[in-house]
C-alpha cells in the first residue's frame, strides 16, 4: 500500500507531514471511521461516512469537504493502493495549534487523513468461535462518538489478550455494554437481544447490519440491555464489528456457551450477512 489519503489529495505515504502540535496527536482530539473493503468495493460506505459526520459534528468539528467529495476520496484511495480485501481507515483532527486545552480559533484547519490495508476476512474465527472474557467498562460516557481517544478500549483488549481471549466483554456494573471493539449479542429462546443505542456503546454499523439479517431470517429482536450472569445463560452469543463481521463467542472466561457449539441462529445470520456484501467476491475454503 504506497499511497494515502491527506486533507483533500492522495499523495504517496511518505509526502504526509503530521505536525508535533496536531490536536489529534497531543489530546486524542479527533474521530475516526473503519470500512471494510471487499473484492476493490467499500462495504456501507455510506453509513460509515454518515456515522464520521455525526461523530465529527458531537465534538464540534466541521468536516470541510462535502460527503460526495469524502466518498469520491475514499474511493480514490481504494483504486489507487489496489486494495482488493481489507480495510479503510481514515480520521479527522481538529487541526493543529499550540497545544492548550481549549479549541483553537477558527483559522486553524481539521486535518483529514487515511489508508488502507490489506486483511483477510476473520473466517476461521466464524466458523471456529472464539473466547472472551469480563471487563468493566471503564471508558468516558460518550461511547456513542467514535472518537481516537481509545486507551480504555485498548486496556482492556489489552487484559483480553493477556488471557488467551480474542474480546473483552465491557460491562458497567453488572449490565453488559459492549465489546473492546465490537458490539454483543445474545440470543436466548428464539429471541436476538442487543444492548439499546444510547450513550453507553457505539450504534455500530455491522450492528445495523446483523438487525436488519435478523428480520430477514425471522429472528425476533429484543435491544434490551442484559447481564452478566444473563449472557452466560444464552444459546448463543456473538459479536460483530466491520473486521469481525459476524463471529460466535463459544466461551466466556472458562464457562461453555452452548457447550461451545455455535448456534442455528447464529449460522442463520452468517448465511444473510453474506448475502449484502458484494456479490463477486468468492468465500474461499478454511484451511
Amino acid at each position: 500500500m504506497g499511497y494515502s489519503l491527506w486533507n483533500d489529495k492522495i499523495v504517496k505515504d511518505e509526502e504526509i507531514v503530521i505536525d508535533k502540535e496536531d490536536r489529534g496527536y497531543q489530546f486524542g482530539d479527533g474521530v475516526y471511521e473503519v470500512i471494510k473493503v471487499y473484492n476493490g468495493e467499500m462495504f456501507t460506505a455510506k453509513e460509515h461516512i454518515d456515522r464520521f459526520y455525526k461523530s465529527a459534528e458531537k465534538i464540534r468539528i466541521t468536516v470541510p469537504y462535502t460527503k460526495d467529495k469524502l466518498h469520491m476520496l475514499l474511493h480514490q484511495l481504494v483504486e489507487e493502493n489496489e486494495l482488493n480485501t481489507g480495510n479503510l481507515y481514515f480520521q479527522i483532527t481538529r487541526g493543529t495549534a499550540s497545544r492548550n486545552h481549549h479549541f483553537p480559533g477558527d483559522t486553524v484547519l481539521p486535518v483529514l487523513t487515511g489508508n488502507v490495508k490489506e486483511s483477510p476476512r476473520p473466517l476461521e474465527n466464524k466458523e471456529k468461535g472464539v473466547k472472551a472474557t469480563f471487563v468493566e467498562d471503564i471508558r468516558w460516557l460518550r461511547c456513542d462518538i467514535k472518537s481516537l481517544n481509545l486507551l480504555g478500549a485498548v486496556l482492556a483488549k489489552q487484559e483480553a489478550h493477556e488471557k488467551g481471549c480474542y474480546e473483552a466483554i465491557l460491562h458497567r456494573g453488572d449490565i453488559i455494554t459492549e465489546g473492546s471493539s465490537t458490539n454483543v449479542f445474545g440470543i436466548k429462546n428464539d429471541i436476538l437481544y442487543t444492548h439499546p443505542i444510547n450513550n453507553l456503546i457505539l450504534d455500530g454499523i455491522t450492528r445495523r447490519v446483523v438487525l436488519t439479517c435478523a428480520k430477514e431470517v425471522n429472528l425476533p429482536v429484543k435491544e434490551s440491555a442484559f447481564t452478566k450472569s444473563e449472557i452466560l445463560q444464552m444459546d448463543e452469543v456473538f459479536v460483530s464489528s466491520t473486521t469481525s463481521e459476524i463471529t460466535p463467542v463459544t466461551e466466556i472466561d472458562g464457562t461453555k456457551i452452548n457447550n461451545g457449539v455455535i448456534g442455528e441462529w447464529t449460522r442463520k445470520l452468517q448465511a444473510q450477512f453474506e448475502t449484502k456484501i458484494p456479490s463477486n467476491f468468492q468465500v474461499t475454503d478454511i484451511k
